[in-house]
């Protein structure tokens, strides 16, 4: 197995697993159970390897991080938009 293949097939794993929740999330618009430190820490992270994958010029880390990126970026703002919410209700 070649190196980059063994790239695309992690990428292709650790992005879609962000999917269901995602799909959840835009469907019940819920968030309260998840955590919004953890995800600016996510986003943060993620955004350091796409960082990384392009000053490598490295598709593989690049496209992952990328859809992970968009990802977690979604479920992240929607987060803030209920924590937004709940303060101006309060």
């Amino acid at each position: 197995m070649s190196t980059d293949l063994l790239g695309y097939i992690a990428a292709f794993l650790t992005t879609t697993s962000f999917l269901p929740q995602v799909i959840r999330t835009l469907r019940t618009g819920d968030t309260r159970s998840i955590s919004f430190t953890m995800y600016l820490m996510l986003v943060a992270g993620v955004a350091a390897w796409l960082a990384y994958g392009l000053l490598l010029g490295a598709l593989p880390i690049v496209l992952a991080n990328g859809m992970t990126l968009l990802l977690s970026s979604i479920i992240l703002a929607m987060k803030w938009r209920e924590i937004r919410a709940s303060r101006q209700a309060s």
